[in-house]
Order: C-alpha cells, then structure tokens, then sequence
C-alpha cells in the first residue's frame, strides 16, 4: 500500500508507580472514587470524561464520549436523547462498556454492566439544572436524525426561544437519563516497558474478588 501511513514509532514512554491489590480498595466502586479524586484534585481537563460502547441487535459495536454526571454503590449515570443511535441500540441490547481515561495519569477504568433507564424525575430534576443553552440545545434536536443545515438547528432554537421567552423551555420526554449497574471492573495503570498493571474485579456473592491480568 503505497499511500499507508507508518505509526509504528508513535509512542511514549509511561513512567507511573505501579499499583499493588493491596493498596487497592475492596469495593471497586469506592476505589473508582479514589481515582477519580486524583484526577480532579489535579484538574484535569473533562475528568468525568468517558467512552460509552454499545451494540445493536446484531452485535456491531459503536461508541462515543459522554459525559458522567453521578455514581453510587448501584452505578454510573448519565443522560442522552433516547431517540439517538446509543438510544436505540441501549433499547434492544440493554448491555454497555464504560471506559475512564485519564491521560496524565496513565490509568484506564473499564466498567462493563446493564443499562437501566432512570425515573423521569430525576431526569427532570437535572434538564432543569442545565444551562439555558444546553436545554434549549436539547430541546430543538433530535438527536442523531438527519438535517438540512446548520441553519434549520439554529432556527428552531429561535423558534423555541420565542415560544419560551421566561428560558423555562420542558423537557423533552425523549431526553432521559441511564445508569449501567457494574457486572465487572478493570484498572489499569501504564508502566514502563510496556509491563502495565491490570486489576480486575468481578462479582462473588456479595463481594468482589480481585485478580491480577497479565498486561
């Protein structure tokens, strides 16, 4: 291939502490905190940052960046049009892969688990929370579907606009949030030589049982 684009010196070097079991938390969820502290202390920047992998019926995978909004013991949230391609998939394949990646840290969380809609309520609590611009964003788009232009977005967000002049625009019952509910955990931290550290933790009863991976 004449026109084929060599990457294979595109590297760095990571230079991390590595990471004990020991150190480790026993409830994964408590030592996704912990991390995700680093990452905030330090301000890093979109830390709640976190690649989102879905399939359809048919098992092609896709994936993009959302955006965490909270977590607890039952899981990761986050909120989307369900109109949209993750929407639609999430509905006949209730299945997904959250992927955490802190670039300055040299650590990835990769969390896999079922999907569940949240309560309309607490979708509603957060719309209105939002930035009058991110609501009437939301508000105006059908997320993923096909437009004529830029402009016909921006002309309903005028349309909109004029129809809610107090900025008290509703939200839209297609836009809902999601929690995935942890069926496993892997953490990773980059080393030096390539010789990374992995961690995963996976369900026992009411417990996690915790194992080294090979890197």
């Amino acid at each position: 291939m004449k026109n084929q684009k060599d990457l294979s010196d595109h590297r760095r070097e990571y230079e991390s502490q590595g990471i004990r079991k020991a150190d480790l938390d026993a409830d994964p969820m408590s030592q996704f905190g912990h991390w995700l502290k680093e990452a905030n202390d330090l301000q890093l920047l979109d830390s709640t940052a976190m690649t989102l992998a879905t399939a359809n019926a048919n098992g092609m995978p896709s994936a993009r960046i959302v955006l965490l909004k909270n977590y607890d013991e039952r899981g990761f949230c986050w909120y989307t049009d369900s109109r949209s391609q993750k929407g639609q998939e999430l509905s006949v394949n209730p299945q997904a892969t959250l992927l955490f990646h802190w670039r300055d840290l040299s650590r990835q969380i990769r969390v896999q688990g079922i999907v569940e809609e949240l309560p309309a309520s607490e979708a509603e609590d957060y719309f209105n929370s939002r930035p009058e611009g991110s609501r009437f964003s939301a508000a105006s788009s059908c997320q993923t579907a096909v437009v004529k232009n830029r402009q016909a977005l921006e002309d309903e967000v005028k349309r909109l606009h004029e129809q809610y002049p107090d900025g008290n625009v509703p939200r839209p019952e297609s836009w809902i949030g999601y929690r995935l509910k942890p069926q496993s955990f892997e953490f990773w931290q980059g080393l030096v030589n390539r010789l990374h550290d992995r961690v995963s933790y996976q369900p026992n009863g009411d417990q996690w049982v915790m194992d080294r991976l090979s890197p």
